[in-house]
């Protein structure tokens, strides 16, 4: 047996740090390290790309792991991750990649590229590892900046370092060890009478839970405040489906509001933000609730965000303990019966989210009907991955499931990412059915990650949405008054490119058969794309409130 190198050493490390799960494109500078640590028993997620990678870890977070990892070669390796970098740190989800660096000892290395400006620049932390003494003590930093700042950190490491033996270091101590371990943060009492007395005064309130809400466990205390005040529930979009089981939940809080949710915000008086950053998208540029006051129920109020104030009252505190504060010093019975009445909740149970009329067009389905009929027949408890772009609005108005088995990265607005995203849940969730719904601009742009899915045996469904364009862009154009051949692709047999990668796949033009399909793909656990070729001349309601047609 040879003796340890420091790849061993680090490998070591990541796997005292909890990591079982790693996505990677192995190359000179990180596949001894890699195949390190698969020995420790490691299941390792092979891609196609380095962007996909990373993108496949940040979902995992999403789906459960604690800290997403990820690992690619140096040089060009590590430049294709710049989007995904910038898209995890707006995100704040923690992640740790493992990156090799340019070789010391050589004079000249072709993929020799000075690293930190480039990850730096997304506003990910980058540790050059240079010291082998310090190395542990270094993988220990990037897992506890990731986990207590909640964003990236890459740890570089140049490969022919790697190769060295293992120095004599102390046993490792995790970062977890290092982590402090705190209480609910309690509000402040004056805050907490201000807010209480707003809340007392309103007619009526809508509660809007965020991410914050859901990590604190506070969406029970979310329904006690909304059924106390005879007010509506809602979701960011992150969190939708947080209500999904109550009587008053509006759904997704934000421009993908439905018609119905649109109209009770507009009459709200009163938005209690619970656990939520309240960003452009929520509050729809400050379009949502235009006469509402809001009050922000969060650990860390910033007061300014995205180039709006959040909030006219704060109560800084743990969502859960915030809200339950706030029902303590509440009366016990609402002074009118605000919001509720038969009659909406009847209507958020059965109107359609956007009831425009579009001209049917032969051959073409509107993507409302293709998203109310996979509603139908998609089972309540499957993985449901919700990539970006203009078909991100239909999809995200399916109703009755969980949050826990919804999925979505939106932020920084790149496409590209679904099949990444349902790959990382996938893996994160092993053999549970995963659905993703995407367009055809964004699955072609890694479309070669359909050999992962074969590859590692995923059970993954995409839906897609083709409407044979960039959907966002032609909208954009025709609004503008601008020829759209640019944006322009035809729809092409996209369940052929699924075959040809050996999966299962169908163009579909009529939804009679659908149920039949899915049914296959239920039986079988094989991957399978749904190439639903849509009328690209329906517009979601977000792109028709931002881009109306211009007199030209």
């Amino acid at each position: 047996m040879t003796d340890p190198r420091i790849y061993d050493m680090l490998a070591h490390a990541f796997h005292a740090e909890g990591t079982r799960l790693l996505f990677t494109l192995l190359g000179d500078g990180n596949m001894h390290w890699a195949t390190a640590l698969e020995g420790l028993g490691c299941r390792l997620i092979h891609a196609r790309h380095e962007h996909c990678a990373v993108s496949m870890a940040m979902a995992a977070v999403n789906a459960g792991e604690a800290v997403g990892v990820a690992s690619v070669t140096c040089g060009p390796g590590l430049t294709q991750i710049m989007t995904a970098l910038a898209t995890a740190v707006r995100a704040h989800l923690p992640l740790v990649v493992f990156a090799g660096e340019a070789p010391l000892r050589q004079a000249w290395y072709n993929q020799e590229i000075d690293q930190a400006p480039f990850v730096t620049a997304t506003g990910a932390t980058y540790i050059r590892a240079l010291s082998p003494a310090r190395m542990a003590d270094q993988v220990r930093e990037a897992f506890f900046i990731a986990r207590q700042e909640r964003r990236p950190v890459v740890i570089g490491v140049p490969f022919d370092l790697q190769a060295q033996p293992a120095p004599d270091v102390k046993p490792y101590q995790p970062s977890t060890t290092l982590l402090p371990k705190l209480g609910r943060m309690q509000p402040d009492p004056a805050q907490l009478a201000e807010v209480a007395r707003a809340v007392a005064a309103a007619r009526r309130v809508i509660v809007v839970a965020g991410r914050g809400a859901r990590a604190a466990d506070a969406a029970a205390a979310c329904v006690a405040l909304a059924d106390r005040c005879g007010g509506l529930l809602a979701a960011t979009l992150p969190v939708r489906g947080l209500f999904h089981d109550h009587p008053f939940d509006l759904g997704v809080a934000g421009g993908f509001s439905s018609d119905t949710a649109r109209a009770a915000f507009a009459e709200a008086d009163l938005v209690l933000a619970v656990g939520a950053s309240v960003t452009h998208h929520t509050a729809d540029g400050g379009k949502l609730w235009p006469e509402a006051r809001v009050v922000q129920i969060d650990s860390r109020p910033i007061g300014f965000n995205q180039g709006r104030r959040v909030a006219d009252l704060y109560l800084q505190a743990d969502a859960r303990a915030g809200v339950e504060a706030l029902l303590a010093a509440l009366p016990e019975a609402p002074a009118t019966p605000g919001f509720r009445s038969a009659a909406l909740a009847e209507r958020l149970q059965t109107a359609p989210a956007d009831a425009t009329p579009f001209p049917a067009r032969p051959g073409l389905l509107d993507p409302r009907a293709v998203i109310r009929r996979l509603d139908a027949i998609l089972p309540r408890d499957w993985e449901m991955v919700n990539a970006s772009g203009h078909c991100s609005y239909f999809a995200a108005q399916m109703r009755g499931r969980p949050a826990e088995h919804f999925h979505t990265i939106r932020e920084f607005g790149a496409i590209g990412n679904g099949l990444s995203y349902a790959i990382g849940v996938a893996a994160a969730k092993p053999g549970r059915p995963v659905v993703l719904f995407d367009g055809d601009g964004g699955f072609l742009m890694h479309a070669q990650e359909l050999e992962t899915v074969r590859r590692h045996g995923l059970p993954i469904l995409l839906c897609l949405l083709n409407d044979g364009a960039y959907g966002s862009e032609i909208h954009k154009l025709r609004a503008d008054g601008l020829p759209d051949a640019g944006a322009v692709f035809g729809r092409g047999d996209l369940g052929a490119v699924a075959r040809g990668f050996g999966l299962d796949g169908a163009v579909v033009t009529d939804l009679a058969g659908l149920e039949a399909q899915i049914a296959r793909f239920a039986e079988t656990r094989r991957g399978m794309v749904l190439d639903f070729h849509i009328d690209d001349d329906v517009t979601s309601p977000v792109m028709r409130r931002a881009h109306p047609p211009k007199a030209h």
